[in-house]
């Protein structure tokens, strides 16, 4: 058995603590680790539902502080699933600590924030969990970019849609409070598009979007539409809503290029579809892959051949590939810098709702 330990501690139980949680118990099961991890502590708002999460989840103690995570010397790593406002404070405060920093998306409230958490984490490692970038069918369409099979990129159009934003029950949801979220879409869903977008396509020069707010004094957005200039050269159309009535969860690219298309849909997470136009033209289609097999990446460390796996997975797998990354002493992407890249990208997006002009990134400062 390996003798390294890790000590964790995770800030929040909701959602994306039921997600965290599962990723520390199952990745020893699928991945030979460089560490033991010990889930040594739970932090959340409620004491009640936080001992019932922690007990279902083995986590051995829990607290309503999450300072507390970052005064004790026994934990070694702390993972923020917090809501956004509590982003920066929490990071830059581990940071500071010794500690080793997970964040959830988005790294931060704003621009300035996220640079503060990328100065106060210098020289620490560092992990935001852009989970989908540990979709096989995305990494497999990274690899196949990578290796010129799409030849040079003329458009890369990106959509993330869901239907709950008309739910008057869901009021009460933070992501709902413009104070905790920040933002709707854009911070919620439209960094997941911005971080696979730079995965796969590279850096943004800049963009102009437009937002709408569809619910009478709903204080976020519920829609976002943009337009961006990648420096490669290509262009992209990209939609953020909570409003697309029939989409569940549908976080959709389309990637052109001379010699050929890619397209992939989060609810097919197993399928990437490939127009390869190297082939004769009378051969010439888009071909569903079924991205199951031990050679593509990331599947083969889960099930054998044509035996899917699913969302919870790609949380394992970040998890990790970043402790393989950290007992090797690698760089490992997506860390507190690309998220980083994504604010600057979303400062320009924002910006440009405000004065209806096309943005630079680099001059950005939301």
């Amino acid at each position: 058995m390996n003798d390294r330990l890790l000590r964790v501690a995770l800030l929040g139980q909701g959602f994306m603590g039921k997600a965290h949680s599962n990723a520390y118990a199952q990745a020893p099961h699928f991945y030979d680790l460089p560490f033991r991890l010990r889930r040594t502590l739970l932090c959340g708002r409620d004491k009640t539902s936080l001992a019932a999460t922690a007990s279902r989840w083995e986590w051995e103690e829990i607290s309503t502080d999450w300072r507390s995570a970052i005064d004790r010397k026994d934990i070694d790593l702390v993972d923020i699933a917090l809501p956004n406002y509590l982003h920066a404070e929490v990071a830059i405060a581990a940071a500071r600590a010794g500690k080793i920093v997970l964040c959830e998306k988005p790294l931060a409230l704003s621009l300035p924030e996220a640079e503060a958490m990328v100065d106060a984490a210098r020289g620490r490692r560092t992990m935001v969990w852009f989970n989908y970038r540990r979709v096989p069918a995305i990494a497999y369409a990274h690899e196949l970019i990578e290796e010129g099979r799409l030849g040079t990129i003329y458009h890369y159009d990106a959509a993330y849609r869901q239907q709950w934003g008309p739910d008057l029950s869901r009021v009460g949801s933070w992501k709902l409070d413009r104070a905790q979220a920040g933002s709707g879409v854009a911070d919620d869903l439209l960094t997941h598009l911005l971080d696979t977008a730079l995965y796969l396509n590279g850096p943004v020069a800049e963009a102009i979007a437009v937002s709408r707010t569809f619910v009478p004094n709903r204080a976020i957005d519920d829609a976002f539409e943009a337009m961006i200039r990648f420096d490669n050269g290509s262009l992209g159309m990209f939609e953020a809503t909570r409003f697309a009535i029939g989409c569940r969860n549908a976080n959709t690219f389309q990637v052109h290029g001379a010699g050929g298309m890619l397209r992939f849909n989060l609810e097919r997470l197993n399928h990437l579809e490939f127009f390869d136009a190297t082939q004769p033209a009378l051969e010439q289609g888009a071909r569903d892959v079924l991205v199951t097999e031990m050679k593509h990446p990331i599947f083969g460390n889960f099930w054998r051949p044509g035996h899917i796996i699913g969302y919870e997975h790609t949380f394992i797998a970040a998890l990790a590939e970043f402790l393989e990354c950290l007992a090797r002493d690698l760089e490992f992407h997506p860390d507190f810098a690309d998220g980083l890249a994504v604010q600057r990208v979303l400062a320009a997006l924002q910006q440009s709702v405000t004065t209806r002009q096309w943005t630079s990134v680099a001059e950005a400062r939301v």
